[in-house]
């Protein structure tokens, strides 16, 4: 009550400088007030204050809802963060732990393929002096062959020269003997 007197008052006060009576029904100042109280009234009558108190409660209850909620999110978000920050780091060692195994093992494949090479060649070297010496010794065969095919020939006709038909006939039936007893 002491606030509607007060309000009154400080509303009322403008209505005193105005000419003429207060409380008349002519005097515009008397009938806004009156209409302003009476809307006060109504307003309170039917507790509108309670009700714009208690909106305005429930949006300052949902608006600290969301900050709330953003703020859990916000949490969220960090640790995802800090979680995907986490996870980088270990895919970059690694990565680079992929790297030093990728180096060493062409290092190493390099190497083997040096020491393969160098056997490679030295099979082939190996190789080829095989074919040299087959070839030197086919070479020596054949001029051994040559020569002890020119040897019997220039015996042959050295034979025939010097040997007469009997000898030679007499030399044939000694290896036809000859054969005869080593077959048997």
């Amino acid at each position: 009550m002491k606030r509607l007197v007060a309000f009154l008052a400080l509303t009322a006060s403008p209505a005193f400088a105005a000419s003429g009576p207060f409380f008349s029904l002519r005097n515009t100042d008397f009938i806004v007030t009156l209409a302003f109280i009476v809307f006060v009234g109504i307003l309170v009558y039917f507790r509108v204050p309670q009700l714009v108190a208690g909106l305005l409660d429930k949006r300052a209850e949902g608006i600290r809802n969301d900050l709330a909620e953003a703020r859990r999110l916000r949490e969220e978000a960090q640790e995802i963060y800090a979680s995907y920050e986490r996870r980088q780091r270990e895919v970059s060692v690694q990565a680079d732990e992929i790297v030093a195994n990728a180096k060493r093992e062409a290092t190493a494949q390099a190497e083997k393929a040096k020491q393969d090479l160098k056997a490679s060649i030295a099979r082939r070297l190996q190789a080829a002096e095989d074919q040299i010496a087959s070839a030197e010794s086919d070479a020596v065969r054949a001029v051994r062959d040559r020569a002890v095919q020119v040897a019997i020939t220039a015996a042959t006709e050295i034979l025939q020269k010097q040997a007469t038909a009997a000898d030679r006939s007499a030399g044939i039936d000694r290896a036809i003997d000859e054969v005869a007893t080593r077959l048997n």
